[in-house]
C-alpha cells in the first residue's frame, strides 16, 4: 500500500540547458519550475505571485517561448533550453529593454518586471512591428499594480520602433 504522504517525494533527473549552461540535477517529480529555480538553484528573479498562471510574475523562457514557472513542473524542462531573467540580463540580451524600462520608469516596485521583460523580449525577438494596442494585448498576461502599463508599453514600443532584436 502506498503511503499518501510520500506521493510526490520521488525524484527525477533533469538534464537541460539553463541560461546557456548545461544543467544536470535531481528534483522532486512534482516540484514546480519556479520553486526549483528559486529554492534549489537560487535564481530568485522569477517571482511567485498568484501561483495559478494568471499574473505572469513567474515567467521564464522555455525554448525561446514564455512559460509560467508556477504551472510547469521542473521535470518538464528536461531536454529543453530555459532562460531566466538572470541569464538574459547577464548576457546583455535584455540591455535595451532594461534601459527603456528604467528611462521610462516602467519598473516601479519591480515585482512584475522579470516576467514583463521576458514577455517583451519574446515580442521583440519576433521581429514584427507592433502597434501600442498590440503591445498591450501581448503583455496582457502579466499583471502590474504600479505603472498602469502606460510606461511599460512606452518602453516596449521604443525598442520595437528601433527594430532591435
Amino acid at each position: 500500500m502506498t503511503d499518501i504522504g510520500s506521493i510526490g517525494d520521488e525524484e527525477v533527473e533533469i538534464i537541460a540547458t539553463l541560461n546557456g549552461k548545461p544543467l544536470k540535477r535531481r528534483a522532486k517529480a512534482r516540484q514546480h519550475l519556479v520553486d526549483f529555480l528559486r529554492q534549489e538553484l537560487e535564481l530568485t528573479g522569477s517571482h511567485l505571485g498568484c501561483e495559478h498562471g494568471i499574473c505572469g510574475a513567474c515567467t521564464v523562457l522555455i525554448d525561446g517561448r514564455t512559460a509560467r514557472g508556477c504551472l510547469t513542473l521542473a521535470a518538464q524542462i528536461s531536454g529543453h533550453t530555459v532562460d531566466t531573467i538572470e541569464g538574459l540580463s547577464d548576457s546583455g540580451k535584455l540591455a535595451e529593454l532594461q534601459h527603456e524600462f528604467i528611462t521610462r520608469n516602467a519598473a516601479q516596485c519591480g515585482f512584475c518586471s522579470s516576467g514583463m521583460l521576458l514577455t517583451a523580449y519574446e515580442l521583440v525577438q519576433s521581429g514584427a512591428k507592433f502597434s501600442r494596442t498590440e503591445i498591450r494585448e501581448y503583455i496582457s498576461g502579466n499583471m502590474c499594480r504600479c505603472t498602469g502599463y502606460h510606461a511599460i508599453v512606452d518602453a516596449v514600443e521604443a525598442v520595437v520602433a528601433k527594430g532591435s532584436r
